[in-house]
């Protein structure tokens, strides 16, 4: 039994069909994306969406999709499937639908008759080409297939409508035709395994709707261009590969190349082996040597923080490092990525333009994430080998902290660290309105300084023991001065931490920012300070999907992340839940209470294999609603969630066989 798959009662049940997305990436920036049913919900959905750099910054989408027609005795069955104004499905080729698997790649079995077509896709890594191979499981009589491409040729964040510039001009290659709608955008091959016939029959396909845009309150329609159809016949038994890339195929290897990436792929067969496929999404590699055919050691390798609109943001690099490569066993891959944000992070640090495509760098806490990162490095590669390879990069952190070289970072007499975020959001609560940051946590930060207190631990800890004994010395003055005034600072009389103070402005509400103080490995609290804080995260801001951004018992609670861009804005982490938090709050339970809280946390664990199959297929959404039903909300795959569940889970393992 597969454990991603779908019957027919599931299929042809848009309510539940259309909700559930498909992810494919090629680790190279392009994506495919759409529902399990083939219908585009999203203005960032495709079936061919690339990086287009002589334009600009954003992904385009070339090929929406592709409706597949199957035609015998001259009655033609249209497979494919579209969302036009005033709810209208058309033309309801889901109803064919007989089953959807997504174990090693996505497999749709279609039954029209006697027919049977099964439809299998792959996108090829580092190339911007999408595989759809369809076989003709079972027929009676001759059969035909036709294949009709909608074309938009845009911005993932724009929409395209009927208009007299578009270019209707084609021209044929091997077994298809290249087309180029607007000037700037690469062509678009689409070829087959298999001569065809093409016909010329240019048309718009007008009022094609999104229903997920209405949702969050944008623009939501637009027109696509068909330029023609594809038709050629296939027999029993037979299999036909279809291309769409931005550079030619060669057609006579389709099928084996399609082979051969079907071979590459794991099967997601399990919850790990869904996180380890959708950890793998999140890689994106910048090609310096300008070619897709070998991977170069001197491309620079980046984590997306999430689809389909994320870009490599640094604070979210830092801390999804770990999950995404150390927690799979891939400890190569978290090497090319610090090598990349290493160079950004001494680029700021000496204020360089950044070379490369990491973003927000600026953010007062992204060095010290960039610490724990390294810090998790250490756990795993050796203390020595870590102090080899990253010992100096911690040390030049520490330092250029103390010396106040960041524009927003004082360290104070107090051993704290101070920050101003009255006017600019500063820190992972960055959500905005009217300019202004929705959530304007200012001063002394919890989370800031319960990174600083284990950056200086950890620092101190590798001298002593590999490097500069005098510095480690100075290191531990520093962390004792800042542990006392972090206690003396955040913890209240009710046993848990404000969430930052500033002058006589103290937030005395209940967030989950305290949580890092006591899951990280160097902590300013003691055993019942800790058990206090997490028992308040567990009493307020625990959901089976991560922990509320806001309890319910603190003024403004906003858990619904629905309606207008404003609206999702006030709620964004007014209550909404985040499963990286959740990361963050087992390992502290795992810290504290070890094997008597394992029970416990599996059982957390359900809640987040249950995402599996619900919303974006193998992944987790960004966030979700902090009261039940806890939907899913946002980017359907954000890598911090991705990575502190798999990281989660190894710390389950560790636990679960010691002695």
């Amino acid at each position: 039994m597969s454990y991603l798959r779908f019957e027919k009662a599931v299929m042809t049940n848009l309510e539940e069909s259309i909700r559930r997305e498909l992810l494919r990436t090629n680790r190279s920036g392009a994506y495919s994306c759409s529902t399990i049913v083939d219908c585009n919900t999203r203005k960032y959905h495709g079936l061919l969406v690339v990086p287009v750099p002589e334009l600009d910054d954003e992904n385009h989408v070339l090929l929406s999709s592709l409706d597949a027609t199957v035609v015998q005795h001259g009655a033609e069955f249209n497979l494919g499937l579209h969302k036009y104004q005033g709810n209208n499905y058309s033309p309801k080729g889901h109803k064919y639908i007989r089953e959807f698997d997504c174990d090693k790649v996505p497999t749709t079995l279609y039954r029209v008759g006697g027919v049977l077509l099964k439809k299998e896709v792959v996108f090829q890594h580092y190339e911007d080409r999408i595989l759809i191979r369809y076989t003709l499981v079972d027929a009676h009589s001759a059969t035909t297939l036709r294949f009709r491409p909608f074309l938009a040729f845009r911005s993932v964040r724009q929409f395209t409508h009927e208009n007299s510039t578009a270019s209707r001009e084609y021209h044929e290659v091997e077994n298809g035709i290249k087309t180029c709608m607007y000037a700037g955008y690469p062509d678009l091959y689409m070829q087959f395994s298999k001569k065809n016939e093409f016909i010329f029959r240019p048309d718009w396909y007008r009022g094609v709707e999104y229903p997920k845009e209405q949702e969050r309150g944008y623009a939501s329609n637009e027109d696509l261009y068909v330029p023609g159809y594809f038709e050629m016949p296939i027999k029993k038994g037979e299999s036909i590969v279809f291309a769409a890339s931005t550079s030619p195929s060669k057609t006579t290897t389709l099928k084996k190349l399609f082979d051969e990436e079907v071979d590459d792929r794991v099967p997601r067969d399990n919850f790990y082996h869904c996180l380890v496929t959708a950890a793998h999404q999140f890689h994106f590699r910048d090609r310096r040597s300008g070619t897709m055919e070998k991977i170069d050691k001197k491309d620079d390798r980046y984590l997306l923080a999430g689809y389909p609109w994320f870009k490599a943001r640094a604070r979210d690099t830092f801390i999804s490092l770990p999950g995404l490569t150390l927690a799979i066993d891939e400890q190569d891959y978290f090497e090319f990525v610090m090598k990349t944000a290493e160079k950004g992070l001494r680029e700021f640090m000496q204020g360089k333009p950044l070379s490369g495509k990491i973003y927000e760098m600026d953010q007062p806490d992204v060095p010290l994430w960039a610490v724990w990162a390294i810090q998790q490095y250490t756990k795993q590669a050796g203390k020595e080998h870590g102090y080899k390879m990253y010992g100096k990069l911690v040390n030049d952190i520490v330092k250029y902290i103390m010396a106040g070289g960041h524009p927003n970072l004082r360290l104070d007499d107090n051993g704290l660290l101070y920050a101003n975020g009255r006017d600019k959001a500063i820190t992972w609560m960055n959500s905005t309105a009217n300019g202004r940051p929705v959530v304007p946590r200012s001063g002394y930060i919890v989370e800031f300084n319960a990174l600083w207190y284990n950056a200086l631990k950890f620092a101190a800890a590798q001298n002593a023991e590999f490097g500069d004994k005098k510095l480690a010395d100075k290191l531990e003055k520093k962390a004792e001065i800042a542990k006392q005034s972090f206690v003396d600072t955040f913890l209240n009389e009710y046993g848990y931490l404000l969430d930052y103070v500033d002058g006589p402005m103290m937030d005395w509400s209940v967030r989950p920012n305290m949580i890092f103080a006591v899951a990280f490995d160097y902590s300013p609290l003691n055993q019942e300070q800790k058990k206090s804080v997490l028992d308040v995260c567990t009493r307020e801001l625990l959901t089976p999907k991560g922990l509320r951004s806001l309890s319910p018992k603190s003024g403004g609670y906003n858990p619904m992340y629905v309606g207008p861009q404003t609206q999702r804005d006030y709620a964004y982490h007014q209550g909404t839940a985040w499963p990286w938090l959740g990361g963050f709050y087992m390992e502290a339970c795992l810290k504290l209470y070890k094997r008597t809280r394992l029970s416990f946390l599996e059982r957390q664990m359900v809640g987040y294999e249950e995402e599996m199959d619900y919303h974006a297929l193998g992944t987790i959404s960004e966030l979700f609603d902090g009261n039940p039903p806890f939907h899913g909300r946002g980017a359907m795959a954000f890598a911090m969630n991705v990575a502190e569940i798999l990281r989660a889970l190894k710390l389950l393992e560790k636990y679960t066989y010691q002695k």
